[in-house]
């Protein structure tokens, strides 16, 4: 099955063809004009079996699921929930429909992974009424690329992912960190949207409610001012006056700049805190692994972040700068720590098979 993926960002849209599991071509739009992406990524590899949506927000979907009018308009409903990210794959869909209108369309959604996640780590301990009326729920986020990383780490342990405990730490941008048991995620940094947990390039992650209320209060703000601070100008941007790009915060420190340097402890003590959080979520450690583009650019980092986990059983070996999937702690570690390269586009095409392999079943 030759499938066409599409994973739309914030401004960008990754596209990639899967033949039978293997990418066979791959590129990267602007999605300033979602129609003109589209359109090149349809005249660049026409003749398709399939096309993959990504979405970052699927609601109580626990699978990917073929497109039709009642499904967009229930994930449409979903926007208010990820403003950032649910209008451009609504757009980016919407578009494929149009212009393939004989191929199916399946989304695939990144809040499916952790669905099945116990009530314990899913409520918030919060007014009953505010949790049934509005639907507030611990969603997590990242699915696609921890489950992607689950089957790999499984190909390269030589265990069945079903079978596998582990930690996920998708380390990009964006930061969570999943506890995987049984296939599918358990507990998960991230909740109700992508704000809670580890520090982020310019999300603050978890902050105290009392300390915003005293600022909202010394300083009175409006919502959408807040969410901006938050989202946007928190994280290693806002404790550095940096854009948040990790390479612009690890070339201050070696200059000596004591705020980078400080950024820098704060966010590796965060994640730190966050995957030990996330291990108790489990019976064993299997193994721990580390994927997205920080972990595939900035080895040095993820190292100094397994330096900080020893009390798991990782201790930390070389990380050499290569483009493949490996192991990184020292041989004869109690607990082994992996860096998977993300690939997002093999995991849609993985849920596109199967989503239209149960259609053809019924």
């Amino acid at each position: 099955m030759r499938v066409l993926t599409l994973n739309p960002g914030s401004s960008s849209v990754k596209v990639s063809l899967v033949a039978d599991g293997t990418a066979v071509g791959w590129a990267a739009w602007d999605l300033t004009d979602p129609d003109s992406a589209v359109g090149r990524a349809i005249r660049r590899w026409s003749e398709v079996d399939a096309v993959a949506v990504r979405f970052v927000h699927g609601g109580s979907q626990k699978a990917p699921a073929r497109v039709d009018d009642a499904l967009l308009a229930n994930l449409g409903r979903l926007t208010s929930l990820a403003p950032n990210h649910q209008p451009l794959s609504l757009e980016v869909t919407r578009e494929v429909r149009r212009l393939l209108p004989g191929v199916p369309v399946v989304a695939c959604f990144d809040t499916a992974f952790h669905a099945r996640m116990p009530e314990a780590a899913a409520r918030y301990p919060l007014p009953r009424a505010w949790t049934v009326q509005n639907r507030l729920r611990r969603y997590g986020f990242h699915g696609l690329s921890c489950q992607y990383s689950l089957h790999r780490t499984g190909e390269l342990l030589g265990r069945a992912p079903e079978d596998l405990q582990l930690v996920c730490a998708h380390v990009g941008a964006g930061v969570s960190v999943t506890a995987i048991r049984d296939g599918h995620g358990v507990d998960t940094s991230m909740g109700f949207t992508p704000l809670e947990g580890a520090m982020m390039a310019t999300r603050s992650g978890s902050v105290d409610p009392g300390l915003l209320l005293h600022v909202m209060q010394t300083a009175p703000m409006s919502p959408a001012e807040m969410a901006d601070a938050l989202f946007h100008r928190s994280g290693l941007a806002g404790m550095t006056g940096t854009n948040g790009d990790l390479r612009r915060v690890l070339a201050a420190a070696s200059r000596g700049d004591r705020d980078a340097s400080v950024a820098l402890d704060v966010y590796r003590h965060r994640l730190c805190r966050e995957i030990g959080a996330a291990a108790t979520s489990l019976a064993k450690l299997d193994a721990v692994v580390f994927t997205g583009g920080v972990a595939e650019h900035q080895p040095e980092l993820i190292t100094s972040v397994i330096d900080g986990l020893g009390v798991l059983g990782l201790r930390a070996g070389a990380a050499p700068h290569t483009d493949v999937d490996r192991i990184v702690t020292r041989p004869g570690s109690p607990v082994p720590a992996l860096i998977v390269l993300p690939r997002e586009d093999l995991e849609l095409a993985r849920g596109a098979e199967e989503a239209l392999a149960r259609v053809s079943v019924r």
